[in-house]
């Protein structure tokens, strides 16, 4: 599994030419996926979004919000998960999971805090859950940092991933 997403991961910075010393010079404010890239924490939605062929929507105008998991959040899954998920023949299961994380529009934690639940791409909605003053997404998944701003949207980190109701 480590192997795969080193492999991805690689194969996300060949194709789309970023490397850190670029996107370090770089003047022009970073979309969402130049951001999640040059963070270094998300290794494993890049190469999925790679596999879903969501790259050149989530690089569009937007804007977008993303839940955006981290890699341990991709590494709790049960084992095996995710190399399913990027075999070629389960493309609309990633793609659907991926699309749960993403809403239409720009939304910022202070906003997030005041809602119960959000509209997805995907078309499904997700639950928000405040306690103890801890911003909790379908009950199990933690917003673990936020308004991570980018040019079309803002990111919030999410510490699981989330996959929508069936």
């Amino acid at each position: 599994m480590k192997r795969l997403t080193t492999i991805l991961s690689v194969l996300l910075i060949a194709v789309f030419g970023l490397t850190a010393s670029a996107l370090a010079g770089s003047a022009k404010p970073m979309d969402i996926v130049d951001t999640a890239v040059a963070d270094g924490r998300f290794k494993t939605l890049a190469a999925a979004l790679g596999a879903a062929d969501l790259v050149g929507t989530l690089k569009g105008t937007g804007p977008f919000t993303v839940f955006a998991p981290t890699d341990e959040a991709f590494a709790k899954l049960p084992a095996g998960t995710l190399d399913n998920l990027l075999l070629p023949e389960n493309k609309q299961k990633l793609t659907d999971i991926l699309l749960y994380h993403v809403v239409s529009g720009k939304v910022m934690a202070a906003e997030v805090v005041k809602l119960t639940k959000v509209k997805t791409v995907l078309g499904k909605d997700v639950t928000i859950t405040v306690r103890d003053g801890k911003v909790f997404l379908n009950e199990t998944v933690q917003v673990i940092i936020t308004d991570i701003v980018t040019s079309n949207g803002v990111i919030h980190v999410v510490d699981g991933v989330l996959l929508p109701p069936q």
